[in-house]
């Protein structure tokens, strides 16, 4: 039987490990450089255990929806 999430060790602790993630995912997929990426916001969900950082870049603005305990990008979304 594996931990639940409370009991695994988080990849993602903090705003200062999660955010760095976020702009890679973005300058892979968008051909951005790290210097156009601003940071917007950054939210912690505690019952699920996942990270969400809004960057702004050009004229697009994206949520990054990322897991704390592996350390992935789950998912991009522009808004």
């Amino acid at each position: 039987m594996s931990p639940g999430i409370g009991l695994m060790k988080r990849r993602l602790p903090t705003e200062k490990e999660a955010v760095p993630v976020a702009i890679s995912g973005i300058v892979q997929k968008y051909g951005v450089t790290v210097e156009e990426v601003k940071t917007l916001e950054t939210k912690y969900d505690v019952d699920s255990g996942d990270w969400y950082v809004a960057l702004g870049f050009k004229e697009k603005r994206v949520i990054v929806k990322m897991d704390s305990v592996q350390g992935t990008i789950t998912e991009i979304k522009e808004i």
